[in-house]
């Protein structure tokens, strides 16, 4: 079954046109990435799902066109957004954090439950509790932020960069993590990297933007065989 799916849309910063006829889809359950080179549209149709851009074309979540709504309305229907660069509240502890994502909320056993899970699943997290978001490092803020926008109990995660100033191991420590969260909780992901090679680690297939266009799709194992896409995204 589909979850999302975005018919030939379009966005705009005032005059500059960013996309101009993104196609995608992401079943449930599934993980899907988004690659391109830096100005190709990737973080811009991000935000056109979550509603923080102006969208042409049709955004179907769930089968309704979702296109126009504010963040708070698409949030609402189960969308979760962890942008670039993170947002944890600095001066809030991580139990604060992971609380503020569960605000909308009204299962507090089951919102202690996940916390949880969180934890287990974040050991780090688990051992930074008590402490203020800006004590973590980056990529304990990093893995707050996706557990945050967990709390919301979404059915699908948008995740922008989560690489972006990790050291390499790093990023892949917390990749593993990501991964291990979608195989424990079956939550479909949408996944914007620059890293392909990261993105692959998570994703099941993806669509390649240029200009703002998509031009490719494919399995993960389809692109990795590319040879235009290893040497474009893989080092090859």
């Amino acid at each position: 079954m589909t979850l999302l799916e975005l018919e030939s849309v379009t966005a705009s910063y005032g005059p500059v046109q960013v996309l101009d006829g993104v196609s995608l889809s992401v079943p449930e359950g599934g993980a899907v990435g988004i690659l391109g080179a830096n100005g190709a549209g990737k973080t811009t149709t991000l935000r056109a799902i979550s509603g923080t851009v102006r969208a042409g074309g049709r955004i179907l979540f769930d089968g309704s066109d979702i296109r126009g709504k504010r963040p708070d309305q698409v949030a609402a229907l189960g969308i979760a957004h962890v942008p670039e660069g993170r947002g944890t509240f600095g001066a809030l502890t991580v139990r604060e954090n992971l609380r503020v994502g569960a605000y909308l909320r009204r299962d507090r056993k089951q919102i202690e439950s996940d916390i949880d899970f969180l934890l287990e699943l974040f050991p780090n997290l688990e051992e930074r509790f008590k402490s203020n978001a800006s004590a973590l490092s980056g990529g304990e803020q990093q893995m707050l932020a996706v557990g945050r926008a967990f709390m919301a109990k979404p059915r699908l995660l948008l995740l922008d960069e989560a690489s972006l100033g990790l050291a390499p191991s790093t990023a892949k420590t917390v990749y593993d993590a990501i991964a291990e969260l979608r195989r424990e909780s079956g939550i479909a992901m949408l996944v914007v990297e620059q890293n392909a090679n990261l993105a692959f680690r998570l994703v099941d297939s993806a669509t390649v933007l240029e200009t703002g266009r998509s031009v490719l799709s494919g399995t993960s194992a389809e692109l990795r065989g590319m040879d235009e896409i290893r040497r474009a995204y893989l080092g090859g």
